[in-house]
């Protein structure tokens, strides 16, 4: 529209939160059509501020604790101490996650997840990687899959959490094997598999050193597509040279067979 001001991330936020005028939300569906990676990253953004809104609705529902109903916080603030202001800073606490919970649906964590420093650092990491070994024709991987065992167990040990080598036969791919590598000082696992035509495929997993849970994340570079998540001190990314819609369901199978295990892998999608 004519003399309309640009859309910009305040917009764009406001648009994740439900919380932006009609007219306006018009102007930034319009906007996103024509912005189809933009578009995909902020439905991801929804999907996740409805996952964590579920998931934390039970925090928002609990009963605001009667040491910090307004009625005590001002008796407080008439009898001035070292207890009234950690209660009135208590309930200042208490409030933000309830707003953030309740009035925002959690979008902020939406962002500060989704957007994570470290998730992206470790994506790239894993990216890199696969480019470098995938191409590897005489030592693409350090352990065989014919010793898989022995590769599961070491690298479990190294990377610190319980990993297994998923199954990816249905979805036409066997293990090759795979090597340790390290990641901004951290050890991380690299399993690759191979299809019938020689593509490869890579699983990087290494530890997150946060508790922090992520939805999928889908990014690409160039011909190499990555799916990529957080879990409970885990990151895992997926990467391959093919489109889109053929490397989720290789990532949703790798989810739901560390979820089968009991192993962190519970993003969501």
């Amino acid at each position: 529209m004519t003399g309309e001001r640009p859309i910009g991330e305040d917009d764009l936020q406001a648009f994740v939160d439900g919380r932006l005028a009609s007219a306006r939300g018009e102007s930034v569906r319009a906007y996103l059509e024509d912005h189809p990676a933009l578009a995909d990253q902020v439905s991801q953004e929804i999907a996740l501020r409805e996952a964590l809104r579920t998931r934390l609705a039970f925090k928002a529902a609990e009963p605001i604790p009667s040491r910090l109903r307004v009625a005590n916080l001002m008796a407080a603030q008439r009898r001035p101490s070292k207890s009234g202001r950690a209660a009135v800073a208590a309930a200042l606490a208490w409030l933000l996650i309830g707003g953030v919970l309740g009035a925002a649906g959690g979008a902020w964590w939406v962002r500060g997840l989704q957007t994570s420093q470290e998730a992206e650092r470790v994506a790239e990491n894993a990216i890199a990687a696969h480019r470098i070994y995938v191409s590897e024709r005489l030592h693409p991987v350090e352990v065989p899959a014919d010793q898989e065992a022995h590769l599961v167990q070491w690298l479990s040990r190294r990377v610190g959490k319980s990993l297994i080598a998923p199954n990816l036969t249905p979805q036409g791919y066997r293990l090759i094997g795979g090597r340790l590598l390290p990641d901004s000082g951290m050890a991380a696992a690299l399993f690759m598999y191979e299809n019938a035509g020689g593509n490869r495929l890579t699983l990087y997993a290494r530890s997150g050193g946060t508790e922090a849970q992520t939805s999928f994340r889908f990014e690409s570079q160039d011909d190499v597509s990555a799916f990529s998540w957080i879990d409970n001190g885990l990151s895992y990314v997926v990467t391959a040279k093919v489109e889109r819609a053929q490397l989720l369901p290789i990532a949703e199978a790798i989810y739901r067979q560390f979820e089968a295990t009991g192993e962190p892998a519970k993003g969501r999608l």
